[in-house]
Order: C-alpha cells, then sequence, then structure tokens
C-alpha cells in the first residue's frame, strides 16, 4: 500500500483514482466505479463523487492506496 498526500479534502474519488494514474482518464474512473470495481475502506463504492477524507483507503485492481491531508 502507498501512501498518497491530498492538499485539501475531501477530494472526490474519480479524480483520486485520474492523478494517481490508477485509471487512464476521467471518463474510465467514472465507467469502473459505476461498475463496482473500486473499494473504499474494503467496502464497493459506485457513486462516482463521493468524498475522500484523510485516512481512507481506495482500492482498485493491485493498487491500494492510504490518503493522507498534506
Amino acid at each position: 500500500m502507498r501512501n498518497v498526500e491530498i492538499l485539501k479534502e475531501p477530494i472526490e474519488l474519480y479524480k483520486i483514482l485520474k492523478f494517481e494514474s490508477m485509471v487512464s482518464s476521467g471518463g474510465e474512473a467514472k465507467s469502473v466505479i459505476a461498475e463496482g470495481q473500486v473499494l473504499v475502506n474494503g467496502k464497493i463504492e459506485t457513486r462516482k463523487r463521493k468524498k475522500i477524507v484523510s485516512g481512507d483507503i481506495v482500492e482498485f485492481g493491485k493498487e491500494k492506496i492510504r490518503i493522507q491531508l498534506k
């Protein structure tokens, strides 16, 4: 698991996937979230604009990241 620092919270889930290059575009991020492929804190999350805050753990594919406020 790697740590990702954000400058302000909350940040929307699809933006995290896009900015951390877990997907190639915002459209792809929204698609994989809608399909139930993304976990937030161990639970399937289908809301593209789910607010992510410090301490949250986001998983997609083989990647797992922990969000921290800078």
